[in-house]
């Protein structure tokens, strides 16, 4: 069962999205927001295995809220689901550590479908949002700064293609957490990204995954 965790300051959207997530057999709404801070205090709280977040909130955005969240739970998978697509919302929230990237213009099912896809460690992005990610990596497509990379910390970039979480990550390479968290902090400034979401998209781009 995916526990979910729903934010938005409008009651009808909550309600609208709760009632059709409540009637997916593998799905449970453990909560409901309909503020950031709200939201930060429910998520430490429940512990969902997804956040839905709503980018523009009265006191505090959703970036805000992200990045709060993921400071003091690393391991949140948080999806943005919002009406904007500006560089200056789309940037702050990828950056902040959410996973995937919806408009609210997308039906009921899209969703419902996104939050599988997130759960399972594949990151949704609209198209976009992809686009966007990659023309701001363009001018390091040239550098190929991925040979810089050890065999290890190439090992670690693959893993999170694979949307693993660093404990997860730790796991399946027999290594310390910690380890995991040193390599993955070389990654990304080997690379000049700022999260881990940039750090795929980066893979993806340099073909050092296969796409699907």
């Amino acid at each position: 069962m995916i526990r979910i965790l729903l934010v938005d300051d409008h009651e009808m959207v909550r309600l609208g999205l709760s009632a059709y997530l409540q009637s997916q057999k593998d799905m449970e709404v453990v909560g409901e927001a309909g503020n950031g801070f709200d939201a930060i205090e429910l998520s430490l709280a429940l512990r969902p295995d997804i956040i839905l977040m709503d980018m523009m909130m009265p006191g505090m955005t959703g970036a805000e809220a992200t990045k709060e969240i993921i400071a003091k739970w690393p391991d949140a998978k948080i999806m943005i689901v919002t009406s904007f697509l500006d560089d200056d919302k789309v940037y702050p929230a990828l950056e902040a550590g959410a996973v995937s990237y919806l408009l609210k213009t997308s039906n009921a099912q899209k969703i419902a479908e996104s939050i599988r896809q997130t759960h399972n460690g594949t990151a949704v992005l609209e198209p976009e949002v992809t686009n966007k990610m990659m023309a701001r990596m363009r001018g390091n497509s040239e550098k190929m700064l991925h040979t810089e990379l050890t065999d290890r910390e190439m090992e670690i970039l693959l893993e999170l293609a694979k949307g693993k979480s660093n404990q997860e990550i730790a796991d399946d390479l027999f290594i310390a957490l910690k380890t995991v968290k040193t390599h993955v902090s070389n990654v990304l400034s080997k690379l000049e990204v700022l999260d881990r979401t940039q750090a795929v998209v980066y893979a993806y781009e340099h073909e050092l995954v296969k796409k699907k």
